[in-house]
């Protein structure tokens, strides 16, 4: 193969100075309304849970997915195919033409390549979608006994999961943003952690790898200092961006430009991670 050199004008470029992050908070916090903080010409929502009721006056575009084959299939026409892939895999290079030939004439590709960030809601439904479709295929069932074998449906799941996630995060020129439910655990010792709510445990572990930011979205006040405490029964939404925050919240910010906690605008968190927005004052935390 030939080897294509970067160079630093490039890398800064439109194309390719993309972002990928994984966004989590609890139920209600308000996840999916962050779409409204983004460019609504430039975002595609991916739509798995059928939940835009909260977003109905947001004048961006959204695909609905109703399985986790088609969203195999688009995460394939958003990213092309993968050269370090068999050419007859799903991500090969004759899958990618005939699903190209498929939606010839449809318009999606050129849709799918004018926009500039992928908005996936959500990551929690993609995992059952692809659970329902792991327990369909040979490697869910016993070769010696045919029976269901669930160990071999959670591998499966996590391959398939991870791969998607993987191809998507490669898509040249593209801002990838996976949005999840993030739900408290308590041990038997009645300690809570906060964790991201999916099927299987090998994509909520490696997704963290994956993307460039993980951001936990969580509800604030402030106490008697003025500084910000984690409160449930607070209105005031925040993003949480670092690791080793004091809440034990899920984050990591690989940029290096934000501050512990961050207003819940997205359009605003991405020019700061990509060095377009003016520094700001640091935020209690």
């Amino acid at each position: 193969m030939a080897f294509r050199i970067i160079t630093a004008d490039e890398r800064l470029s439109a194309a390719e100075n993309k972002t990928s992050l994984a966004i989590f908070g609890p139920p209600g916090v308000g996840k999916t309304t962050l779409l409204k903080t983004l460019p609504a010409e430039e975002t595609v929502c991916l739509d798995l849970e059928a939940g835009m009721k909260s977003v109905q006056d947001w004048r961006g575009d959204s695909i609905p997915v109703r399985s986790f084959t088609d969203f195999r299939d688009l995460a394939v026409l958003i990213g092309g195919h993968d050269p370090a892939q068999h050419p007859k895999s799903w991500y090969g290079a004759e899958y990618h033409a005939w699903l190209q030939q498929q939606y010839l004439g449809t318009g999606i590709e050129d849709f799918l390549a004018r926009k500039r960030i992928v908005f996936v809601d959500s990551i929690t439904d993609l995992t059952r979608q692809a659970m329902a479709y792991a327990r369909q295929q040979p490697e869910a069932f016993s070769e010696r006994t045919g029976k269901p074998d669930v160990r071999g449906a959670y591998g499966l799941l996590g391959r398939e999961v991870i791969q998607a996630l993987k191809h998507l995060q490669h898509a040249r020129g593209k801002t990838v943003i996976f949005v999840g439910v993030l739900e408290k655990v308590t041990d038997e010792f009645g300690t809570a952690t906060w964790q991201p709510q999916m099927e299987g445990t090998k994509a909520g572990r490696e997704l963290p790898g994956i993307v460039d930011q993980v951001v936990s979205m969580q509800l604030f006040g402030r106490d008697a200092k003025g500084e910000w405490t984690l409160d449930e029964t607070s209105a005031e939404r925040r993003l949480v961006c670092r690791s080793g925050n004091p809440w034990g919240l899920p984050a990591k910010d690989r940029s290096g430009r934000l501050d512990v906690t961050e207003p819940p605008d997205l359009g605003a968190l991405i020019a700061k991670i990509d060095g377009r927005a003016p520094a700001q004052t640091a935020i209690p935390s």
